[in-house]
């Protein structure tokens, strides 16, 4: 049988989708399938990582966005020459170009698949809508976040699945021996927070300042790692001083070692206002740190509360800094044993492998539905 998949992203960076779709190419590559992944916007990471693996990389190089034939001409084109059984594109604008490219290059199977709750407002869900004739399954990343587009009208329920991200649970585990060595080089002692993520607004890191400020008026010595970049980064570096907190808050910029980053903290801890399926809290439960998060899109299938860790609401910051004063009030052993019960519940229902396994079984399910309608 033909096994050919095109991945199409809107974009190829260090984010937490385009991470995930990263992942799904590389395993999909070692079980066999012919795999290319095609970024809608000039990539700007994983493209060494990709070619290394075998997988060709393409860029339709769309830089502005007004609207522009180019991209579905582009698109047609390589759809045309490649051939795939399957497109299964990621993201917003990369699931609604496919789904206009499929009349000009019809392909067996397209799979579109949502990595947030929101994908960008109204409008954007009534294209969902517009275009979902073209598209065989929708996929979304957050059991919450299937529930909210079946409820806004943006994918009838027949059509839509929840398959989560997945987890490289042997890439993110616990070591003793990273956390003493980057603790160390961070120069960091005491209880130690960490965030990662862009310094963009969906992650509201205002919230997050606002509420360490909070937690270290009683708890001088906790320390506050945040690792990624973006436009708000000097004002939230601002913020920091004026809050007084310079001192506790490390900014750590890009980081090429979040596995061992995250071995170096005592807690993880996530502000935003939005979310699907988090990449970086499920990659924080696998190294075994409880999670203090806002309560937003698939945030609580990941965090178990009162047993992983503690969720509040967004936008709080007095919230947070209570459930983050909560948890380093725990005695150390119970801090240990929600981490614990954090790495068995992402293994259990997000590793990477399974995740990979539910994404051949609908890959095959649905090249076999096609089959049977070109039979009958």
């Amino acid at each position: 049988m033909s096994k050919k998949v095109m991945l199409i992203t809107t974009g190829l960076a260090y984010g937490g989708a385009e991470t995930q779709v990263v992942h799904i190419a590389i395993r999909l590559r070692g079980r066999g399938w012919e795999v290319c992944v095609v970024s809608v916007m000039p990539p700007k990471a994983y493209v060494e990582e990709l070619e290394t693996a075998g997988i060709s990389v393409f860029s339709l190089d769309i830089k502005r966005k007004s609207p522009d034939p180019c991209p579905i001409l582009r698109l047609a084109r390589l759809i045309r020459k490649w051939q795939p059984d399957i497109v299964h594109s990621h993201m917003v604008h990369a699931n609604l170009l496919a789904r206009l490219v499929r009349p000009f290059a019809p392909v067996p199977v397209l799979i579109c698949t949502a990595h947030s709750i929101d994908e960008g407002g109204r409008l954007r869900e009534i294209l969902y809508r517009l275009t979902d004739p073209f598209c065989d399954v929708t996929t979304q990343v957050s059991q919450a976040g299937l529930e909210r587009y079946v409820r806004v009208g943006a994918v009838p329920r027949h059509k839509i699945r929840y398959i989560p991200n997945g987890v490289d649970t042997e890439r993110f585990k616990p070591s003793q021996e990273d956390r003493f060595r980057v603790r160390k080089e961070l120069e960091v002692d005491g209880f130690v927070w960490l965030a990662v993520g862009r310094f963009e607004p969906p992650k509201d890191y205002p919230t997050m300042l606002h509420a360490f400020a909070r937690v270290v008026h009683n708890n001088p010595n906790a320390m506050l790692l945040i690792a990624g970049d973006g436009p708000l980064r000097k004002d939230m570096e601002t913020m920091a001083q004026e809050f007084g907190i310079k001192e506790q808050v490390k900014f750590l910029g890009i980081r090429r070692d979040i596995p061992q980053l995250m071995n170096a903290a005592d807690a993880y801890v996530m502000s935003s206002s939005w979310e699907g399926m988090p990449m970086v809290l499920l990659e924080a439960s696998a190294t075994g740190l409880p999670i203090v998060a806002t309560d937003v899109g698939g945030n609580r299938e990941i965090v178990l509360e009162g047993k992983t860790g503690f969720l509040a609401p967004p936008g709080n910051p007095e919230a947070l800094a209570l459930a983050m004063v909560r948890l380093m009030d725990l005695p150390e052993e119970k801090r240990l044993e929600m981490g614990r019960k954090a790495r068995e519940h992402v293994a259990e229902h997000f590793s990477l492998e399974k995740v990979v396994d539910l994404w051949e079984a609908l890959y095959e399910e649905l090249l076999r539905r096609k089959r049977v309608r070109d039979d009958s």
